[in-house]
């Protein structure tokens, strides 16, 4: 028997998928009604749960960057005992803290997580993961609404987002270096040959991919999650359709 194989034999026979990552795939969006952030049942992890003969565990957290998952990593993660992990990372990780900006744009501000460091402990993890023979799967990051993002984050202050805007110099830039940490993960995939699932080319393939992200600028609303969902379970299909409650008729590739 091949590995690839008994792979297949080992999660044919019980499979637990832990979703480890941020508010994203925690499933928090805006609500319009309510005027403040809430969690989404229809988030795309309950999505892809309810069309999985799998058990499928949320272990993100609201803000989580990647450090902090992995001050958590044993209790959420390895005590679920999972066979795939799903990790998605980058969005906190990449942030200022942009009420200090807003009060000084000249000052010596960081992002919570320095690109190189997200990038070696992302690769930690992976290394970790795979010395337990647990399938880590990378996903990328939707993109963001650059202007959408700046109001949120300048609090609707025209004085906050002009000083924002004296230290990022455009709003574009808010774009190019969240997309610089999803370089980051596509270069860990890649360095370290692990699966990956790109959500952010489902979305940038959308017509208009900011109609799938809330107010904020940054959560995917309740279309987006769909959007991700299906960018999910097509990966599936490609790779373990065994796991769908209604598979195709042919055989997964391992």
């Amino acid at each position: 028997m091949t590995e690839a194989s008994a792979l297949i034999d080992r999660l044919k026979e019980h499979c637990t998928i832990v979703v480890f990552g941020d508010s994203i795939s925690r499933g928090v969006v805006f609500d319009e009604t309510k005027q403040r952030h809430s969690l989404l049942l229809e988030s795309y992890a309950n999505i892809v749960k309810e069309q999985l003969r799998a058990a499928v565990v949320n272990a993100a957290k609201f803000g989580s960057t990647i450090l902090e998952g992995l001050q958590r990593f044993q209790n959420d993660v390895l005590q679920k005992r999972p066979d795939i992990v799903l990790i998605e990372f980058g969005g906190n990780d990449c942030d200022f803290a942009w009420d200090d900006v807003a009060q000084d744009p000249t000052g010596p501000h960081q992002p919570k997580t320095d690109r190189g460091e997200f990038a070696r402990r992302l690769s930690d993890l992976i290394a970790r993961l795979n010395e337990l023979r647990i399938i880590p799967v990378l996903v990328t990051l939707p993109p963001l609404d650059p202007e959408r993002y700046l109001q949120w984050v300048s609090h609707n202050s025209a004085e906050a987002k002009e000083n924002i805007l004296r230290f990022i110099g455009a709003a574009s830039r808010i774009y190019s270096w969240h997309e610089q940490y999803n370089a980051a993960i596509l270069r860990v995939a890649e360095e370290t040959k692990t699966r990956l699932i790109d959500i952010r080319s489902s979305f940038l393939a959308a017509e208009d991919y900011t109609t799938l992200i809330c107010r904020d600028g940054i959560h995917p609303n309740r279309e987006g999650h769909r959007v991700i969902a299906e960018t999910i379970l097509q990966y599936i299909r490609t790779r373990h359709d065994f796991l769908l409650t209604n598979p195709p008729s042919t055989t997964a590739a391992p």
